[in-house]
């Protein structure tokens, strides 16, 4: 399962050695081009295996916000080589309803973003653990209630705490978000250039003394 699949997410899975052939959902939060462009790759990576290179995948469902299946069929439809798949590809608009992965709860919510664009925060529970994942989000109630007391909230950080945006978390939000919600460890992420040169962790301490890490490409967490 993978949530969102920006620029530079394909090179990082063949990095990582993760089967990328195996994975079976993909979570978009939104889709502005940084949170899905890769995907187009990563398709078009998955047909080229499946037809001409003799290998074999189980069906892939792409779920989303409102709109998913029509985006995807519409710019698929037009785009030469992605209108028959070698393998079943479904699409799946979500709601704020949960619903699980075999044994993994997986709860789509609502999050203010920009005006106008549907917008999913995630919150991931499998085996007593909860992963909560914002997207992009500016703040509100509905960000803080996903976060609920989850082991790990992974959340957007695109400005520091100076240098606020109006749609979306500055850092000092961030950890007034892990506060509020009584998170265990709190993970920045989605820097903006100008976000790289503030001291962004020191500035979501101030509102949250709990563990913070800055986010990396090819980080793991275990949880």
């Amino acid at each position: 399962m993978l949530l969102d699949f920006g620029p530079r997410t394909l090179m990082n899975l063949v990095k990582t050695g993760v089967n990328r052939h195996r994975i079976t959902h993909i979570l978009f939060s939104h889709y502005h081009a940084d949170h899905f462009s890769d995907f187009i790759t990563y398709l078009f990576d998955e047909i080229i295996f499946a037809k001409f290179e003799g290998g074999s995948r189980p069906p892939l469902t792409v779920m989303g916000p409102p709109g998913t299946s029509r985006l995807f069929r519409t710019m698929f439809g037009l785009l030469p080589g992605f209108d028959q798949t070698p393998f079943p590809v479904r699409y799946r608009d979500l709601s704020d309803r949960a619903f699980r992965i075999g044994a993994t709860k997986i709860i789509p919510t609502t999050v203010l973003h920009v005006p106008g664009l549907h917008c999913l925060g995630y919150r991931v529970e499998y085996q007593g653990r909860a992963l909560a994942y914002s997207g992009d989000s500016q703040y509100c109630s509905p960000l803080v209630r996903l976060c609920g007391d989850a082991d790990l909230a992974l959340l957007d950080c695109s400005f520091p705490a100076s240098r606020p945006n109006p749609v979306h978390l500055h850092a000092g939000q961030c950890g007034q978000v892990a506060r509020e919600a009584g998170v265990g460890r709190l993970i920045l992420s989605h820097f903006y250039p100008i976000a790289e040169r503030y001291d962004v962790k020191a500035q979501a301490g101030e509102a949250f003394d709990g563990q913070i890490t800055k986010a990396k490409d090819l980080l793991r967490i275990e949880l």
